[in-house]
């Protein structure tokens, strides 16, 4: 069985980086690609409404931003969470993986709990969306005032010396 590089990106035979998830599991050895699709199911299970994306050469879901993202590894799989406030929130539960900032290592017989990875990623929606509706909120923003107007004056001539004499 060839080796895994030490990275996450899954290329082809011919080098090529994935462009779609499913590219990206075909290139993966089987007893991890049955962990990842078992991961895949439960995250979808989470974020219906989430869009399957390869980022940063890794298969991620995303809805209105990056919620997680996982991927394969020489000697594990990886789990990354996104989120500094949602992993502190479960710190207890996710110490048994982690493995670093933002990191979750997992193998295909030592697998991430479901009800914790579903719990994760709708603390991620749930996140993403809050931080949607707050730019988005009425008074979140002050109103811009016209290009060339001054701030204190609202003349549009306000910055330049004022003439002196009689016209």
């Amino acid at each position: 069985m060839p080796r895994l590089p030490v990275h996450a990106t899954m290329r082809s035979e011919r080098g090529a980086t994935p462009k779609t998830v499913d590219e990206y599991l075909a290139n993966v050895p089987s007893d991890k690609r049955v962990a990842l699709r078992r991961l895949r199911k439960i995250i979808k299970s989470a974020a219906p409404k989430a869009e399957e994306i390869i980022s940063y050469g890794m298969p991620a879901f995303r809805q209105r931003r990056i919620l997680v993202y996982y991927a394969a590894f020489e000697d594990h799989c990886s789990f990354f969470v996104g989120s500094p406030t949602v992993r502190r929130k479960f710190a207890a539960e996710l110490k048994p993986f982690a493995a670093g900032k933002g990191t979750l290592h997992f193998t295909p017989e030592r697998q991430l709990p479901a009800a914790l990875v579903k719990r994760i990623v709708k603390a991620r929606v749930a996140e993403n969306e809050a931080g949607a509706s707050a730019k988005s909120g009425a008074g979140s923003r002050r109103a811009k005032k016209p290009r060339g107007t001054n701030r204190q004056s609202g003349s549009r001539n306000a910055h330049l010396p004022k003439e002196s004499g009689v016209h």
